[in-house]
């Protein structure tokens, strides 16, 4: 709300302070003269305390008008501030919902990974037991033993050599120890032909 002092212009005080000075230098003295020279003086002082309040009035309502723009700028901005709270706010649920989906999954895979593990170690183990009774040498011969030509064994011993190099390569290492206990069954009897032969 602007206010307006209703003073009169400068000039206009100014002409009536300078007749009311003249006035009282045409009196002879007295107690008229003193009254308009005091009365000169109380307008002139009149006139200088309004162009004060107008003035500071303008600048009161200029310091108004500035602080209005700043709480309205500052009103748009903390509008802004909290619209973007919201929108990290409901990022960082986002985020930590993913997270969460995302722990759950690996906890997941990680256990059936285990579990895959420890079938892996249980063949493995299984096979390597295999291997090893088949490197046991035969105590005796019975009638579940065949008789196969050197030559057909050294050529199944080749391929089981060859079939373990690519399961090797694969990473199929239960391919590749099933393979290596049909070598090693192989050359054990070949190593328990060669006394037969010198004999």
């Amino acid at each position: 709300m602007s206010v307006t002092a209703s003073s009169l212009p400068p000039n206009e005080n100014q002409e009536i302070i300078d007749f009311l000075r003249r006035l009282a230098s045409m009196l002879t003295g007295g107690r008229n003269a003193e009254m308009l020279q005091q009365a000169a003086s109380i307008i002139e002082t009149l006139t200088q305390r309004a162009i004060t309040a107008e003035q500071l009035c303008l600048n009161e309502q200029e310091e108004h008008a500035k602080s209005r723009e700043l709480r309205e700028a500052a009103d748009r901005s903390a509008e802004t501030l909290r619209a973007e709270i919201v929108s990290l706010t409901a990022q960082l649920a986002e985020t930590t919902r993913q997270a969460e989906s995302e722990r759950t999954f690996f906890a997941e895979e990680s256990r059936s990974l285990q579990a895959r593990i420890q079938d892996a170690d249980a063949e493995l183990a299984k096979a390597s037991a295999e291997l090893e009774e088949l490197r046991e040498p035969v105590t005796g011969i019975d009638d579940s033993i065949a008789i196969v030509p050197v030559d057909s064994l050294q050529l199944a011993r080749t391929q089981f050599d060859f079939l373990a190099a690519g399961f090797a390569k694969t990473g199929d290492v239960i391919s590749q120890t099933i393979c290596q206990i049909g070598a090693c069954a192989i050359d054990k009897a070949l190593a328990d032909n060669v006394p037969a032969e010198k004999n």
